[in-house]
Protein backbone atom coordinates (compact mmCIF):
# COMPACT_ATOMS: atom_id res chain seq x y z
CA UNK A 1 0.00 0.00 0.00
CA UNK A 2 1.29 3.48 -0.89
CA UNK A 3 0.61 6.96 0.44
CA UNK A 4 -2.65 8.51 -0.74
CA UNK A 5 -2.86 12.06 -2.03
CA UNK A 6 -4.35 13.08 1.34
CA UNK A 7 -1.41 11.53 3.20
CA UNK A 8 1.06 13.35 0.93
CA UNK A 9 -0.70 16.65 1.66
CA UNK A 10 -0.60 15.85 5.39
CA UNK A 11 3.17 15.38 5.18
CA UNK A 12 3.33 18.62 3.23
CA UNK A 13 1.76 20.35 6.25
CA UNK A 14 4.67 19.06 8.37
CA UNK A 15 7.10 20.52 5.83
CA UNK A 16 5.16 23.78 6.08
CA UNK A 17 5.65 23.75 9.87
CA UNK A 18 9.39 23.20 9.47
CA UNK A 19 9.68 26.17 7.12
CA UNK A 20 7.55 28.36 9.39
CA UNK A 21 9.82 27.88 12.41
CA UNK A 22 13.16 27.98 10.60
CA UNK A 23 12.38 31.24 8.78
CA UNK A 24 11.96 33.00 12.14
CA UNK A 25 15.43 31.90 13.16
CA UNK A 26 17.15 32.80 9.87
CA UNK A 27 15.38 36.11 9.19
CA UNK A 28 13.56 37.66 12.15
CA UNK A 29 16.14 36.87 14.85
CA UNK A 30 18.91 37.69 12.39
CA UNK A 31 17.47 41.18 11.91
CA UNK A 32 16.94 41.70 15.65
CA UNK A 33 20.58 40.87 16.40
CA UNK A 34 21.99 43.15 13.73
CA UNK A 35 19.58 46.11 13.93
CA UNK A 36 18.00 46.24 17.39
CA UNK A 37 21.01 44.82 19.28
CA UNK A 38 23.71 46.33 17.00
CA UNK A 39 25.67 43.10 16.97
CA UNK A 40 28.17 42.22 14.25
CA UNK A 41 26.46 40.51 11.31
CA UNK A 42 28.98 37.70 11.71
CA UNK A 43 27.24 36.49 14.89
CA UNK A 44 23.83 35.59 13.39
CA UNK A 45 25.60 34.48 10.22
CA UNK A 46 27.72 32.03 12.19
CA UNK A 47 24.68 30.79 14.12
CA UNK A 48 22.79 30.05 10.90
CA UNK A 49 25.90 28.26 9.58
CA UNK A 50 25.95 26.15 12.76
CA UNK A 51 22.36 25.03 12.19
CA UNK A 52 23.36 23.89 8.69
CA UNK A 53 26.55 22.21 9.91
CA UNK A 54 24.70 20.19 12.55
CA UNK A 55 22.58 18.68 9.78
CA UNK A 56 25.42 16.36 8.86
CA UNK A 57 23.59 14.27 11.45
CA UNK A 58 20.86 13.61 8.85
CA UNK A 59 22.25 10.21 7.73
CA UNK A 60 22.21 9.06 11.35
CA UNK A 61 18.57 10.10 11.80
CA UNK A 62 17.69 8.32 8.57
CA UNK A 63 19.53 5.19 9.67
CA UNK A 64 17.68 5.15 13.01
CA UNK A 65 14.30 5.43 11.30
CA UNK A 66 15.33 2.68 8.84
CA UNK A 67 16.19 0.34 11.71
CA UNK A 68 13.24 1.11 13.98
CA UNK A 69 10.64 1.34 11.24
CA UNK A 70 8.54 4.07 12.91
CA UNK A 71 9.26 7.28 11.03
CA UNK A 72 6.30 9.19 12.52
CA UNK A 73 7.94 9.12 15.96
CA UNK A 74 11.08 10.81 14.64
CA UNK A 75 9.10 13.38 12.68
CA UNK A 76 7.32 14.46 15.87
CA UNK A 77 10.43 14.25 18.07
CA UNK A 78 12.36 16.37 15.58
CA UNK A 79 9.64 19.02 15.65
CA UNK A 80 9.78 19.10 19.46
CA UNK A 81 13.58 19.50 19.41
CA UNK A 82 13.22 22.29 16.82
CA UNK A 83 10.66 24.05 19.03
CA UNK A 84 12.98 23.85 22.06
CA UNK A 85 15.83 25.35 20.04
CA UNK A 86 13.63 28.11 18.62
CA UNK A 87 12.34 29.17 22.04
CA UNK A 88 15.83 29.11 23.54
CA UNK A 89 17.09 31.27 20.65
CA UNK A 90 14.28 33.77 21.28
CA UNK A 91 15.03 33.88 25.02
CA UNK A 92 18.66 34.71 24.24
CA UNK A 93 17.70 38.03 22.57
CA UNK A 94 17.04 39.93 25.84
CA UNK A 95 20.14 38.32 27.37
CA UNK A 96 22.57 39.86 24.86
CA UNK A 97 22.56 43.40 26.37
CA UNK A 98 23.16 41.89 29.83
CA UNK A 99 25.82 39.27 29.09
CA UNK A 100 26.89 38.88 25.47
CA UNK A 101 29.15 35.89 26.13
CA UNK A 102 26.47 33.89 27.94
CA UNK A 103 23.88 34.83 25.31
CA UNK A 104 26.18 33.74 22.49
CA UNK A 105 26.96 30.39 24.13
CA UNK A 106 23.26 29.70 24.75
CA UNK A 107 22.48 30.77 21.17
CA UNK A 108 25.00 28.24 19.89
CA UNK A 109 23.20 25.53 21.86
CA UNK A 110 19.85 26.79 20.54
CA UNK A 111 20.95 26.64 16.91
CA UNK A 112 22.46 23.19 17.44
CA UNK A 113 19.02 22.06 18.64
CA UNK A 114 17.41 23.75 15.63
CA UNK A 115 19.72 21.88 13.26
CA UNK A 116 19.11 18.57 15.04
CA UNK A 117 15.35 19.09 14.97
CA UNK A 118 15.25 19.94 11.28
CA UNK A 119 17.50 16.98 10.52
CA UNK A 120 15.47 14.45 12.50
CA UNK A 121 12.04 15.59 11.36
CA UNK A 122 12.88 16.52 7.77
CA UNK A 123 14.91 13.39 7.02
CA UNK A 124 12.29 11.03 8.47
CA UNK A 125 9.56 12.83 6.52
CA UNK A 126 11.42 12.52 3.21
CA UNK A 127 12.29 8.90 3.95
CA UNK A 128 8.60 8.14 4.55
CA UNK A 129 7.72 9.78 1.23
CA UNK A 130 10.51 7.95 -0.60
CA UNK A 131 9.51 4.57 0.84
CA UNK A 132 5.76 4.71 0.34
CA UNK A 133 5.01 7.11 -2.54
CA UNK A 134 4.01 5.47 -5.80
CA UNK A 135 6.48 6.10 -8.64
CA UNK A 136 3.90 8.00 -10.72
CA UNK A 137 3.21 10.39 -7.82
CA UNK A 138 6.76 11.26 -6.78
CA UNK A 139 7.13 14.45 -8.86
CA UNK A 140 3.78 15.70 -7.57
CA UNK A 141 4.67 14.70 -3.99
CA UNK A 142 7.91 16.66 -4.20
CA UNK A 143 6.02 19.63 -5.65
CA UNK A 144 3.32 19.55 -2.97
CA UNK A 145 5.69 19.28 -0.02
CA UNK A 146 8.09 21.98 -1.22
CA UNK A 147 5.35 24.40 -2.28
CA UNK A 148 3.78 24.01 1.15
CA UNK A 149 7.13 24.75 2.76
CA UNK A 150 7.44 27.93 0.68
CA UNK A 151 3.86 28.79 1.61
CA UNK A 152 4.68 28.27 5.29
CA UNK A 153 7.70 30.56 5.03
CA UNK A 154 5.73 33.29 3.24
CA UNK A 155 2.70 33.03 5.54
CA UNK A 156 4.83 33.13 8.69
CA UNK A 157 6.86 36.09 7.47
CA UNK A 158 3.67 38.04 6.66
CA UNK A 159 1.72 37.27 9.84
CA UNK A 160 4.65 37.53 12.25
CA UNK A 161 5.70 40.79 10.60
CA UNK A 162 2.32 42.28 11.45
CA UNK A 163 2.13 40.80 14.94
CA UNK A 164 5.60 42.09 15.88
CA UNK A 165 4.57 45.75 15.48
CA UNK A 166 4.96 47.56 17.78
CA UNK A 167 8.06 45.52 18.62
CA UNK A 168 8.93 44.41 22.12
CA UNK A 169 11.04 41.51 23.37
CA UNK A 170 8.12 40.10 25.33
CA UNK A 171 5.88 40.16 22.26
CA UNK A 172 8.54 38.41 20.17
CA UNK A 173 9.03 35.64 22.75
CA UNK A 174 5.27 35.07 22.98
CA UNK A 175 4.98 34.86 19.18
CA UNK A 176 7.78 32.30 18.92
CA UNK A 177 6.28 30.22 21.74
CA UNK A 178 2.80 30.34 20.22
CA UNK A 179 4.06 29.44 16.74
CA UNK A 180 6.14 26.48 17.95
CA UNK A 181 3.28 25.10 20.04
CA UNK A 182 0.98 25.28 17.02
CA UNK A 183 3.54 23.53 14.79
CA UNK A 184 3.98 20.69 17.31
CA UNK A 185 0.21 20.27 17.67
CA UNK A 186 -0.36 20.34 13.90
CA UNK A 187 2.46 17.84 13.34
CA UNK A 188 1.01 15.41 15.87
CA UNK A 189 -2.50 15.71 14.39
CA UNK A 190 -1.57 15.36 10.70
CA UNK A 191 0.81 12.42 11.26
CA UNK A 192 -1.64 10.49 13.44
CA UNK A 193 -1.91 6.93 12.07
CA UNK A 194 -0.34 8.04 8.78
CA UNK A 195 1.75 4.86 8.67
CA UNK A 196 -1.27 2.62 9.37
CA UNK A 197 -1.79 0.21 6.51
CA UNK A 198 1.65 0.88 5.06
CA UNK A 199 4.18 -1.91 4.96
CA UNK A 200 6.46 -1.27 7.92
CA UNK A 201 10.22 -1.35 7.59
CA UNK A 202 11.17 -4.57 9.33
CA UNK A 203 13.05 -3.85 12.52
CA UNK A 204 15.51 -6.67 12.06
CA UNK A 205 16.60 -5.43 8.63
CA UNK A 206 20.16 -4.11 8.90
CA UNK A 207 19.73 -3.85 12.68
CA UNK A 208 22.86 -5.85 13.37
CA UNK A 209 24.92 -3.49 11.24
CA UNK A 210 26.46 -0.34 12.62
CA UNK A 211 25.61 3.05 11.21
CA UNK A 212 29.13 3.48 9.81
CA UNK A 213 29.02 0.11 8.05
CA UNK A 214 25.60 0.89 6.59
CA UNK A 215 26.84 4.25 5.35
CA UNK A 216 29.91 2.62 3.78
CA UNK A 217 27.70 0.13 1.93
CA UNK A 218 25.56 2.94 0.54
CA UNK A 219 28.59 5.07 -0.41
CA UNK A 220 30.14 2.13 -2.27
CA UNK A 221 27.30 2.37 -4.80
CA UNK A 222 28.58 4.49 -7.71
CA UNK A 223 25.14 5.91 -8.55
CA UNK A 224 24.56 7.01 -4.96
CA UNK A 225 28.01 8.60 -4.90
CA UNK A 226 27.44 10.49 -8.18
CA UNK A 227 24.04 11.72 -7.05
CA UNK A 228 25.52 12.97 -3.77
CA UNK A 229 28.10 14.96 -5.73
CA UNK A 230 25.30 16.31 -7.93
CA UNK A 231 23.31 17.43 -4.88
CA UNK A 232 26.33 19.19 -3.38
CA UNK A 233 27.35 20.99 -6.60
CA UNK A 234 23.84 22.02 -7.62
CA UNK A 235 22.89 23.25 -4.15
CA UNK A 236 26.16 25.14 -3.81
CA UNK A 237 25.29 26.93 -7.06
CA UNK A 238 21.68 27.39 -5.91
CA UNK A 239 22.67 29.12 -2.66
CA UNK A 240 25.66 31.11 -3.95
CA UNK A 241 23.41 33.85 -5.30
CA UNK A 242 21.29 34.03 -2.13
CA UNK A 243 23.44 36.68 -0.39
CA UNK A 244 24.77 38.53 -3.45
CA UNK A 245 21.83 39.01 -5.82
CA UNK A 246 20.17 41.86 -3.92
CA UNK A 247 23.46 43.75 -3.31
CA UNK A 248 24.21 43.29 -7.04
CA UNK A 249 20.88 44.89 -7.97
CA UNK A 250 21.63 47.86 -5.70
CA UNK A 251 25.30 48.43 -6.53
CA UNK A 252 25.15 47.80 -10.28
CA UNK A 253 21.52 48.56 -11.23
CA UNK A 254 20.89 51.27 -8.58
CA UNK A 255 17.83 49.49 -7.21
CA UNK A 256 16.35 50.95 -4.04
CA UNK A 257 15.96 48.69 -0.95
CA UNK A 258 12.29 48.31 -1.80
CA UNK A 259 13.06 47.36 -5.39
CA UNK A 260 15.66 44.82 -4.26
CA UNK A 261 13.15 43.25 -1.89
CA UNK A 262 10.61 43.07 -4.71
CA UNK A 263 13.27 41.41 -6.85
CA UNK A 264 13.59 38.65 -4.25
CA UNK A 265 9.83 38.23 -4.30
CA UNK A 266 9.91 37.96 -8.08
CA UNK A 267 12.54 35.24 -7.87
CA UNK A 268 10.51 33.24 -5.32
CA UNK A 269 7.47 33.63 -7.56
CA UNK A 270 9.50 32.06 -10.35
CA UNK A 271 10.55 29.19 -8.06
CA UNK A 272 6.90 28.57 -7.20
CA UNK A 273 5.84 28.42 -10.85
CA UNK A 274 8.80 26.26 -11.84
CA UNK A 275 7.95 23.69 -9.19
CA UNK A 276 4.28 23.78 -10.15
CA UNK A 277 5.10 23.31 -13.84
CA UNK A 278 7.11 20.14 -13.24
CA UNK A 279 4.50 18.67 -10.91
CA UNK A 280 1.68 19.28 -13.38
CA UNK A 281 3.67 18.13 -16.42
CA UNK A 282 4.87 14.89 -14.83
CA UNK A 283 1.72 13.92 -12.97
CA UNK A 284 -1.17 15.52 -14.84
CA UNK A 285 0.14 15.15 -18.41
CA UNK A 286 2.66 12.33 -17.83
CA UNK A 287 5.17 14.32 -19.82
CA UNK A 288 8.91 13.81 -19.50
CA UNK A 289 11.28 11.85 -17.31
CA UNK A 290 12.56 13.36 -14.09
CA UNK A 291 16.15 13.22 -15.33
CA UNK A 292 15.19 15.43 -18.28
CA UNK A 293 13.52 17.98 -16.01
CA UNK A 294 16.60 18.03 -13.75
CA UNK A 295 18.83 18.63 -16.77
CA UNK A 296 16.53 21.36 -18.17
CA UNK A 297 16.31 23.11 -14.79
CA UNK A 298 20.09 23.08 -14.28
CA UNK A 299 20.86 24.27 -17.82
CA UNK A 300 18.12 26.91 -17.67
CA UNK A 301 19.60 28.17 -14.40
CA UNK A 302 23.04 28.17 -16.04
CA UNK A 303 21.87 30.30 -18.99
CA UNK A 304 19.90 32.65 -16.71
CA UNK A 305 22.98 33.31 -14.57
CA UNK A 306 25.10 34.05 -17.64
CA UNK A 307 22.49 36.55 -18.86
CA UNK A 308 22.29 38.17 -15.40
CA UNK A 309 26.09 38.54 -15.42
CA UNK A 310 26.07 40.04 -18.92
CA UNK A 311 23.23 42.40 -17.97
CA UNK A 312 25.59 44.10 -15.51
CA UNK A 313 27.62 45.38 -18.44
CA UNK A 314 24.65 47.48 -19.62
CA UNK A 315 22.62 48.15 -16.46
CA UNK A 316 20.83 51.15 -17.99
CA UNK A 317 19.02 49.04 -20.58
CA UNK A 318 19.25 45.43 -19.35
CA UNK A 319 15.99 43.92 -17.95
CA UNK A 320 17.20 42.43 -14.66
CA UNK A 321 13.76 41.64 -13.22
CA UNK A 322 12.60 39.16 -15.91
CA UNK A 323 16.04 37.52 -15.91
CA UNK A 324 15.81 36.96 -12.15
CA UNK A 325 12.27 35.62 -12.57
CA UNK A 326 13.63 33.19 -15.17
CA UNK A 327 16.39 32.11 -12.79
CA UNK A 328 13.79 31.40 -10.11
CA UNK A 329 11.63 29.44 -12.57
CA UNK A 330 14.49 27.15 -13.61
CA UNK A 331 15.70 26.86 -10.00
CA UNK A 332 12.23 25.64 -9.01
CA UNK A 333 12.12 23.25 -11.96
CA UNK A 334 15.46 21.68 -11.11
CA UNK A 335 14.81 21.56 -7.37
CA UNK A 336 11.50 19.72 -7.47
CA UNK A 337 12.71 17.31 -10.18
CA UNK A 338 15.84 16.61 -8.13
CA UNK A 339 13.75 15.89 -5.03
CA UNK A 340 11.50 13.54 -7.01
CA UNK A 341 14.60 11.79 -8.38
CA UNK A 342 15.97 11.58 -4.84
CA UNK A 343 12.85 9.71 -3.71
CA UNK A 344 13.16 7.22 -6.57
CA UNK A 345 16.88 6.70 -6.07
CA UNK A 346 16.46 6.23 -2.32
CA UNK A 347 14.26 3.16 -2.79
CA UNK A 348 15.84 1.76 -5.95
CA UNK A 349 17.59 -1.23 -4.35
CA UNK A 350 14.69 -2.24 -2.09
CA UNK A 351 17.20 -2.73 0.73
CA UNK A 352 15.33 -0.79 3.44
CA UNK A 353 17.94 2.00 3.53
CA UNK A 354 15.76 4.85 2.24
CA UNK A 355 16.23 6.93 5.38
CA UNK A 356 20.00 6.64 5.35
CA UNK A 357 20.18 7.63 1.67
CA UNK A 358 17.82 10.58 2.15
CA UNK A 359 19.89 11.60 5.17
CA UNK A 360 23.11 11.45 3.16
CA UNK A 361 21.66 13.68 0.44
CA UNK A 362 20.05 15.97 3.01
CA UNK A 363 23.42 16.42 4.69
CA UNK A 364 25.03 17.22 1.33
CA UNK A 365 22.32 19.82 0.70
CA UNK A 366 22.70 21.42 4.14
CA UNK A 367 26.50 21.65 3.87
CA UNK A 368 26.16 23.11 0.37
CA UNK A 369 23.64 25.70 1.60
CA UNK A 370 26.03 27.04 4.22
CA UNK A 371 29.10 26.72 2.01
CA UNK A 372 27.46 28.23 -1.08
CA UNK A 373 26.23 31.37 0.63
CA UNK A 374 29.61 31.97 2.24
CA UNK A 375 31.54 31.20 -0.95
CA UNK A 376 29.54 33.69 -3.01
CA UNK A 377 30.26 36.58 -0.65
CA UNK A 378 33.93 35.67 -0.22
CA UNK A 379 34.54 35.47 -3.96
CA UNK A 380 32.90 38.85 -4.57
CA UNK A 381 35.02 40.48 -1.85
CA UNK A 382 38.23 38.90 -3.15
CA UNK A 383 37.57 40.02 -6.73
CA UNK A 384 36.85 43.58 -5.58
CA UNK A 385 40.08 43.57 -3.59
CA UNK A 386 42.03 42.94 -6.80
CA UNK A 387 40.33 45.92 -8.45
CA UNK A 388 37.48 44.22 -10.32
CA UNK A 389 34.59 46.62 -10.89
CA UNK A 390 31.33 45.91 -9.07
CA UNK A 391 29.71 44.56 -12.25
CA UNK A 392 32.71 42.41 -13.14
CA UNK A 393 33.16 41.01 -9.61
CA UNK A 394 29.52 39.96 -9.26
CA UNK A 395 29.35 38.89 -12.90
CA UNK A 396 32.36 36.59 -12.50
CA UNK A 397 30.73 34.88 -9.52
CA UNK A 398 27.47 34.41 -11.44
CA UNK A 399 29.44 32.85 -14.31
CA UNK A 400 31.13 30.51 -11.83
CA UNK A 401 27.69 29.51 -10.51
CA UNK A 402 26.56 28.88 -14.08
CA UNK A 403 29.52 26.56 -14.62
CA UNK A 404 28.62 24.61 -11.46
CA UNK A 405 25.07 24.15 -12.73
CA UNK A 406 26.37 22.90 -16.09
CA UNK A 407 28.65 20.34 -14.40
CA UNK A 408 25.83 19.30 -12.07
CA UNK A 409 23.50 18.77 -15.05
CA UNK A 410 25.98 16.39 -16.65
CA UNK A 411 26.47 14.40 -13.44
CA UNK A 412 22.72 14.24 -12.75
CA UNK A 413 21.91 12.93 -16.22
CA UNK A 414 24.37 10.06 -15.79
CA UNK A 415 23.44 9.16 -12.22
CA UNK A 416 19.65 9.36 -12.66
CA UNK A 417 19.72 7.54 -16.01
CA UNK A 418 21.80 4.70 -14.63
CA UNK A 419 19.64 4.45 -11.54
CA UNK A 420 16.57 3.33 -13.47
CA UNK A 421 15.87 0.57 -15.91
CA UNK A 422 13.09 0.01 -18.37
CA UNK A 423 9.86 1.93 -18.05
CA UNK A 424 10.53 3.15 -14.52
CA UNK A 425 12.49 5.98 -16.03
CA UNK A 426 9.26 7.72 -16.90
CA UNK A 427 7.58 9.52 -14.04
CA UNK A 428 4.09 9.16 -15.36
CA UNK A 429 4.27 5.50 -16.24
Amino acid sequence: MTLSWLSIIRLGLVQMCLGAVVVLMTSTLNRLMVVELSLAATIPGALVAIHYLVQISRPKWGFISDVQGNRTKWIILGMIILALGANLAALCIPLYPINTTAATLLSILAYILIGLGVGASGTSLLALLATHTAQRRRAAAATITWLMMIFGIALTATIVGKLLDPYSVQRMIKIVFGLTMMTILLTVVVTLNIERGLERVKKNTNQSQSFILGLKIIWSNSQTKRFTIFVFLSMTAYFMQELILEPYSGLVFSFTPGQSTSLSGMQNGGVFLGMLAVGIACTGFKFGALKNWVWAGCMGSCISLILIALAGQSPEIAPLVPLVFGLGFFNGMFAVAAIGSMMSLASQNNDKREGTRMGLWGAAQAIAAGFGGLLGTVLVDLLRLINFSQADAYGAVFIFEAALFAVAATIATRSITNAFSGTTQMVGE
